[in-house]
């Protein structure tokens, strides 16, 4: 009894570290990863260097994306922050 006492502060820390910390960042995660996967040709994205552009060719790992002056680079999905508002 005393043992499970005694470990019972370490359990707690450990739930709440979990609640605080692990269980949001697989949440963020997941829902980055289902929003990678739901690019479509045309849609407005920015990268994880912060560059602007939009869709224009989709494969299976990357995207061809074009920039304002209407150049192309390819890119891989997982290199895609955010869809930006339009």
């Amino acid at each position: 009894m005393d043992t499970l006492v005694g470990l019972l502060p370490i359990i707690l820390m450990f739930v709440i570290f979990y609640f605080l910390l692990i269980r949001p960042q697989q949440k963020k995660q997941k829902q980055v990863q289902q929003m990678q996967s739901d690019l479509q040709k045309g849609d407005k994205i920015i990268t994880i260097g912060g560059m602007h552009g939009t869709i224009h060719a989709i494969d299976e790992g990357t995207l061809v994306i074009s920039v304002q002056d209407g150049t192309q680079m390819k890119f891989d999905r997982s290199s895609i922050r955010e869809k930006a508002s339009e």
